[in-house]
């Protein structure tokens, strides 16, 4: 599989790189067919859909590179808008978002075999959503994928997870060796320590090394689980607290807090608070900002009208009741629940 942009493809690379073993001309088993037993029956349409599969993962990669040709050569001589490689999607009936998600297959697959990855022959092992899974993952990774493939595995992205999943247990740095060697014995799946080296990744040292201890001690999935969930709260608990103004130049050790709140086992509810506080903090900003514009065109829109517009003198006057100082906005149609906020600004200048 050539770069079409270095080298154009011929037309016998093209049909090599399409060809498959088995003839599209397939023979469906009858589903009414009750003589047919029911493994048999699956795995004959499963080998069908595999063909099906891979004829389309390739077709796609060709796709890409010839979207990608098309685009690269607008590029140098189109008139700088991309009006010619849009009026050629529009004719084949293509978006701009399918089209770049074809090219964005086809430079996955050219860096997977440039980089020698990726042995072209093992190509058809490979569902698309694998392929595509494969290319955004670590180099290790694809390695691992990639030896799998031309052993002869087909490659879904269960096991393109999977894989990822144990490179990144056993290579964090962040798990003792107590649960490296349990993982390695396969007594600790690497599905359950995959999430929580994410998490810890986002911990100060000072929480990771708390965290290392409990699972040194118990290096079992229960608390793997456990640990993931504390790790996954911290993390939330510490990007909340941090973003919030009002806890700002406030007398306040946030860290103590935090270990209260450990110590008392609700740092869930400590962390849903502060993420709360920011999004009212964002809320209240928004608010003012909106406020402010409304009543910039309230005020416009008075000067621009007179007593022969009575109309909109009405839609005005309605509208003082959120153009003002004092806000008020019913919340239900039948007017029985009113909130009022007043506005009132601190300008330190």
């Amino acid at each position: 599989m050539t770069d079409m942009i270095a080298v154009p493809p011929s037309s016998d690379e093209i049909i090599n790189a399409l060809e498959t073993p088995v003839d599209f001309n397939f023979q469906l088993p009858d589903p009414e067919d009750e003589a047919i037993q029911e493994m048999d029956f699956q795995q004959q349409l499963d080998a069908v859909w595999k063909v099906c599969d891979r004829f389309d993962l390739q077709t796609d990669i060709w796709r890409g590179r010839v979207l990608r040709t098309i685009r690269d050569r607008e590029k140098k001589g189109g008139d700088g808008r991309g009006t010619g490689f849009l009026n050629w999607l529009k004719q084949r009936e293509i978006t701009k978002s399918q089209a770049y998600t074809l090219i964005q297959l086809a430079n996955s697959a050219d860096t997977l075999l440039a980089e020698g990855q990726l042995d072209p022959n093992s190509i058809n092992n490979f569902s698309k959503r694998a392929f595509v899974e494969t290319a955004k993952s670590d180099p290790e990774v694809q390695r691992l994928v990639s030896e799998a493939a031309q052993n002869g595995d087909r490659i879904t992205r269960r096991e393109v997870k999977q894989l990822s999943d144990e490179w990144t247990a056993m290579s964090s740095e962040l798990l003792p060796p107590e649960v490296k060697e349990k993982a390695s014995e396969g007594t600790l799946p690497a599905r359950h320590l995959a999430p929580l080296v994410k998490e810890m990744e986002k911990l100060p040292d000072s929480h990771i090394e708390v965290l290392q201890k409990e699972m040194a001690e118990r290096p079992d999935v229960d608390t793997v689980k456990l640990l993931t969930s504390e790790a996954r709260n911290l993390a939330k608990y510490l990007d909340a607290a941090a973003q919030v103004q009002t806890l700002k130049n406030r007398p306040i050790d946030l860290e103590m807090a935090l270990e209260e709140a450990l110590r008392l086992d609700c740092l869930n509810t400590a962390a849903d608070l502060v993420k709360q506080a920011t999004q009212l903090e964002q809320a209240v900003a928004k608010l003012y900002t909106t406020w402010k514009r409304l009543g910039s065109l309230a005020d416009r829109l008075y000067v621009d009208t007179g007593a022969s517009n009575p109309n909109l003198r009405s839609m005005l006057t309605c509208l003082e009741s959120l153009s003002s100082e004092v806000i008020e906005v019913q919340l239900d149609e039948a007017g029985e629940k009113t909130v009022r906020l007043r506005v009132m600004t601190d300008d330190h200048n």
